[in-house]
């Protein structure tokens, strides 16, 4: 059982990680930006809290896969933008193509189950 909490926990990471690159994708963003472009894609399907969001944050840039740099926000508030470097850029690419086959897969069962 532990086993498969495991494998579920790293799916959810996996997928919240991809998100993150991919809303890093349309440029610069502070967390809380990132949080907002992935609630509005998923018509607020998909809410990232901050407890979830900064681990992954911090995650991605020790992974090389984001720079982050501080500046300041929309509001005059000092805030902490992410950027993706190339290695994100590749890790965006494969993670969208494994995403794909997973989700292919997943119809597929639901179709014929």
């Amino acid at each position: 059982m532990k086993e498969k909490n495991k494998n579920t926990g790293e799916l959810l990471r996996d997928t919240l990680d991809m998100l993150i690159l991919k809303a890093l994708s349309r440029g610069a963003m502070h967390g809380y930006g990132i949080a907002e472009v992935i609630g509005q894609a998923s018509e607020e399907v998909l809410r990232v809290d901050e407890g979830a969001l900064y681990p992954a944050l911090h995650r991605l840039e020790l992974r090389g896969l984001l720079t982050a740099e501080w500046g300041v926000s929309e509001n005059n508030r000092r805030a902490k933008y992410y950027r993706l470097t190339a290695a994100g850029r590749r890790a965006l690419g494969e993670e969208s193509a494994r995403w794909g086959r997973m989700a292919a897969a997943i119809s597929r069962v639901m179709e014929t189950a």
